[in-house]
């Protein structure tokens, strides 16, 4: 799901134009998706429909928050934009909503990525949720029409689902995103600069797909808003990368991509 252009002012989505491909061996074959090395436009037709759309969010992946005592934090309050240490850091969730200090916000932002990069934002009523969950008020408001609009049979029957937002039997359609890091642009009590760099996962997986699962790495910034004791999303956008070299791993069959889908399940709490 690529949302590398602009609609009412939003951006969001795990593809694009910064895709990232991983190289096949010379004369593989075999493979559901056809031992190729999928062409430099092979995903396009599925890249560019998405990047129209804006904020292709899914999948309250943060709903299961958990009871955890969030215990203390130490934000960097005079350099809240200074790099953190390259460890995984942080405490584990608070019960009910973040918690009101830098961590709280990226926790908000690393799991509202998450959900705003899954596969339940094709589906309008999971969709319609994920807006009120992770959005202010206001702004939940004036998404869910466009958006409904955007999410229209004609353009979901380009991604290869129906008109309710499913795959055909025997293909499992792929759009996760999954937090590498995230840092604080700027933090001022009662609002909030977060960006999340991620890598996303977009495609069909299926013995008919002509869009294959592909990666992409992106880094979306969210202003956060301290709303109803909680941090909402008021607005967001979106950059190409940081993105490594692709490795020499051998692409999976259609078949693999589809059982890992099946057997690794999304996380529901990401920092």
């Amino acid at each position: 799901m690529s949302l590398g252009d602009q609609n009412d002012g939003y951006e969001g989505g795990v593809g694009g134009a910064g895709q990232t491909r991983t190289r096949l061996p010379e004369g593989a074959t075999g493979d559901p998706y056809g031992g190729r090395r999928p062409a430099a436009r092979g995903s396009r037709s599925l890249i560019t429909v998405v990047g129209v759309v804006v904020l292709l969010i899914a999948a309250i992946a943060f709903a299961n928050r958990g009871d955890d005592d969030p215990g203390t934090t130490t934000p960097n309050a005079k350099n809240p934009g200074a790099a953190a240490p390259t460890s995984a850091t942080g405490v584990g969730p608070v019960g009910k909503g973040w918690a009101k200090d830098e961590q709280g916000a990226q926790s908000a932002a690393a799991n509202y990525a998450v959900a705003l990069g899954s596969d339940g934002m094709f589906k309008k009523d999971s969709r319609h949720e994920i807006v009120d969950a992770v959005f202010t008020v206001d702004a939940a408001a004036k998404l869910k029409g466009p958006q409904d609009a955007a999410y229209s049979e004609e353009f979901l029957t380009k991604l290869g689902l129906d008109a309710e937002g499913n795959a055909p039997s025997g293909s499992t359609f792929v759009s996760r995103t999954v937090p590498v890091g995230s840092k604080v642009e700027s933090f001022r009590g009662d609002t909030a600069r977060v960006s999340v760099w991620y890598m996303g996962l977009i495609g069909m997986s299926g013995p008919n797909s002509i869009d294959p699962v592909t990666t992409t790495w992106k880094t979306w910034t969210f202003d956060l808003s301290w709303s109803d004791n909680d941090w909402k999303v008021m607005s967001d956008d979106q950059k190409d990368g940081p993105a490594p070299v692709p490795g020499d791993a051998i692409a999976s069959s259609a078949d693999e991509i589809s059982k890992a889908v099946d057997e690794y399940g999304g996380f529901t709490y990401a920092r």
